[in-house]
């Protein structure tokens, strides 16, 4: 790999760090369309996308440990959930880039998803300044205060043994536990992602987890999932460590920029742009799949610059709002005449 190609993953990791650090999301649902439109196969894209939330995921469980935050009954039981969809999601792909489909059904599943998903966020920041549509992703949310949804409680009221006894004084079915791993787990081993944008409010609306604890098993069950289906791909030569390596060195400052921003700037703020830029990399796999089937080599090209350029857009609002906010905060009041 050539020195300018190395420069961009760092680079293009940095992004992608940034925010991961101040969204709180790992990021490789950006990354394997990514890397799917700079032209890898649908193995390596998804062999890196894992590699990568294993390794961000690992720094982030460790905060919310210190928290007391992670029910580690409840990530166990769904790892084992887990590890079946894992290996499922990955034979599906496997039989799908045999019969030469992989790329192709991966990148349509990719525009729909992050397509969908930026329109409901973009939808949600423009409809509701205070973000009433999603979840609180705060941290240090007392799990006290954490409200169970109407969902979670009918889904508790069905005693469906063997059942579980999980932190916060409650109950559930092991089979929906099974389920919800099950789930997410084919998610991460056929798109590549960690999954905890499907699983974290699943656990919070299905299984009625505290947010903060959803949040920190969350992160403790990509670990591991993460960990999982990066040695699966490995074991068949899917990772490029020449691809991973520059990623995580640049998302490793990255993601201090981006969660030193928190404290600075207002996620609402930004949430519009994060929205558009999961549109744009919608847009951008299109392009490629359009420019792939029909030869239009300029379509390549756009597909490019739109998903790098959606990125740096949001990543460069995070950092020059944090600027902004840090200028005001040196800034020396003024005296008052006298």
């Amino acid at each position: 790999m050539s020195l300018a190609m190395v420069a961009m993953f760092v680079g293009f990791g940095l992004l992608i760090g940034t925010l991961f650090g101040f969204f709180g999301m790992g990021g490789s649902f950006l990354l394997t369309p990514a890397l799917l439109v700079m032209g890898y196969g649908s193995d390596q894209a998804v062999g890196a996308g894992l590699a990568f939330v294993f390794a961000t995921a690992v720094i982030a469980t460790m905060k919310h440990r210190d928290l007391g935050q992670v029910d580690y009954k409840l990530g166990v039981l769904m790892i084992a959930g887990t590890t079946v969809g894992l290996e499922i999601g990955k034979e599906i792909l496997n039989h799908l880039q045999h019969m030469g489909l992989g790329d192709t059904v991966l990148g349509i599943v990719y525009v729909f998803l992050l397509g969908g998903i930026g329109l409901f966020v973009s939808r949600n920041a423009l409809k509701d300044d205070d973000g009433g549509g999603g979840i609180d992703h705060d941290a240090d949310q007392d799990v006290e205060d954490a409200e169970i949804p109407d969902i979670a409680q009918t889904i508790q009221s069905y005693e469906v043994p063997p059942m579980v006894s999980l932190k916060g004084g409650y109950t559930i079915s092991l089979w929906m536990i099974l389920a919800v791993g099950f789930a997410t787990g084919l998610l991460s081993g056929f798109l590549g992602v960690g999954g905890g944008f499907i699983r974290m409010p699943a656990l919070f609306y299905l299984l009625g987890v505290p947010v903060p604890i959803a949040v920190g098993t969350d992160l403790f069950e990509i670990v591991f999932s993460g960990g999982i289906g990066s040695f699966l791909y490995a074991m068949e030569g899917s990772i490029k460590l020449g691809v991973v390596v520059p990623l995580l060195a640049g998302s490793a400052l990255g993601a201090r920029i981006g969660s030193a921003s928190t404290s600075l700037v207002d996620e609402e703020d930004i949430k519009i742009y994060f929205g558009l830029m999961l549109v744009g990399g919608s847009i951008s796999v299109a392009a490629q799949q359009l420019g792939k089937a029909y030869g239009i080599e300029i379509l390549n090209t756009v597909s490019i610059v739109l998903i790098f350029g959606a990125a740096i857009l949001v990543a460069g609002a995070v950092v020059v709002s944090a600027i902004a906010a840090l200028r005001e905060e040196v800034q020396p009041q003024a005296t008052p005449a006298d």
